[in-house]
């Protein structure tokens, strides 16, 4: 069975850090690319962050690009993302998602975790 199980969110002020974990199992990690996505009740969901597994490439979106790091661990089958200088508009379910198309600019994203809430305060 496939399962992306992500981790890690939760509170934190404005400013701080939090790492968020995603825990692939069922598939072939290094296959896949997996990005990080997040979304606000009544918004569209945002892409985020993405890695390809295999070749550790990463892109990240223009909205997070210099406070936010993706990594991979093909030992763990997990990718983290490392989220610095939070802000309030950063409060969001974080969703990963995996696809077998092994690029990030590719889909469909066939699998999704179930999402991790990050609330930022002031």
């Amino acid at each position: 069975e496939v399962q992306l199980v992500e981790s890690g969110g939760g509170l934190v002020q404005a400013g701080g850090s939090l790492r968020l974990s995603c825990a692939a199992s069922g598939f072939t990690f290094d296959d896949y690319a997996i990005a990080w996505f997040r979304q606000v009740p009544g918004k569209e969901r945002e892409g985020l962050s993405c890695i390809v597994n295999k070749e550790h490439s990463q892109y990240y979106a223009e909205s997070v690009k210099g406070r936010v790091f993706i990594s991979s661990d093909s030992a763990k089958n997990t990718v983290m993302l490392q989220m610095t200088g939070l802000k309030l508009e950063d409060t969001a379910v974080y969703y990963c998602a995996a696809t077998a198309s092994g690029r990030c600019n590719q889909g469909p994203y066939n699998y999704w975790g179930q999402g991790t809430q990050v609330t930022v305060t002031s």
